[in-house]
């Protein structure tokens, strides 16, 4: 079963057994850098803030709308970048809800003159409801008037007097990455310590979710005179969580400012980007084309980021930017 078949099995299911067991996954990777890999925290040098926005199946009343929001900066007495960042994922109308709030620090070692490597870590709070108000149990139901009653079905455990049933948890993440002018690596492990994500009495553990991500880019004006300002960047994502996984191939095309790129999501999605960076601003549009089985049914999936990068106050000496993309 796919990552996004999957996702919608519980939506079906309302709770699926009243714990979550998955995390959102973006489209643009590269726009959400902090979600992506801690270790990316500082990278940019300067002080920056993004935002991420994406709903997933929009022809499907109630599906998954996800936003989160990081900053990030490199501090020299430091000699590594500090982030925060917060999510939220919401399903069902707000039946199903999921906010997290993090701080990461990443550490930047430069090897040699061609390699820097970057180990970050982050920690955070999540807490995680269910609004039972908004499902339907067997019991509501009358076989002649429909639903009529009130449920005496409600589980126990932590479920608040207005029908909320919640769980809050600790969370540790961790990640490294390595990169020379022109190449770039990393791998990255979320929820470290399988927390409980249960919102009734009992235990389910979140499962780690691991992300590789390798790419480079290729500077095509270096021997053409026609190409001037034009670099190509070719990627590979590799996502695992549970027995789900999911392999993401792309490649980007950057003119001056502006950049374009597509990618193949394993089984389940053809995704077409588009954005513009101009150094202290950038936005990026990206569009999920449903390939899988709910094609007909989904909608595909919509995503917006907007960066915004800050002056430093005084220039970072010895410093070097990550030739990642923008998205």
């Amino acid at each position: 079963m796919t990552r996004l078949k999957k996702r919608l099995f519980i939506l079906c299911l309302g709770v699926a057994g009243f714990s979550f067991g998955q995390d959102p996954v973006f489209s643009q990777f590269y726009a959400n850098p902090i979600y992506l890999n801690p270790a990316m925290a500082g990278t940019n040098g300067c002080p920056r803030v993004n935002f991420n926005y994406r709903n997933q199946w929009p022809s499907i009343p109630g599906a998954f709308v996800t936003n989160t929001v990081s900053y990030d900066q490199y501090v020299n007495v430091l000699h590594g970048g500090i982030a925060i960042s917060m999510m939220n994922d919401m399903a069902g109308q707000n039946t199903i809800n999921w906010n997290s709030l993090n701080l990461a620090y990443s550490y930047h070692l430069q090897a040699s003159k061609k390699y820097t490597f970057l180990f970050g870590a982050q920690a955070g709070w999540n807490q995680k409801f269910v609004d039972w108000n908004k499902l339907t149990f067997g019991d509501m139901i009358d076989p002649r008037k429909g639903f009529i009653y009130q449920t005496g079905d409600l589980p126990s455990g932590r479920v608040f007097d207005n029908g909320w049933g919640t769980k809050g948890f600790f969370d540790v993440s961790a990640g490294v990455v390595a990169f020379s002018k022109n190449f770039y690596a990393g791998a990255s492990a979320k929820h470290l310590n399988t927390p409980n994500e249960s919102v009734i009495a009992g235990s389910s553990e979140l499962p780690i979710f691991f992300t590789g991500h390798m790419g480079a880019t290729i500077d095509l004006a270096k021997n053409s005179k026609y190409a001037e300002d034009i670099t190509l960047s070719p990627n590979i994502i590799y996502t695992r969580q549970g027995e789900f996984n999911q392999l993401n191939l792309g490649v980007y095309v950057k003119y001056s400012a502006f950049t374009a790129g597509a990618w193949i999501r394993q089984g389940d999605a053809f995704i077409l980007s588009i954005g513009v960076d101009t150094g202290a601003f950038r936005f990026g549009y990206s569009y999920d084309i449903t390939t899988s089985t709910l094609s007909n049914a989904s909608g595909g999936s919509h995503e917006l980021s907007v960066g915004l990068n800050f002056n430093c106050k005084k220039p970072i000496k010895k410093f070097r930017t990550i030739s990642c993309p923008s998205f």
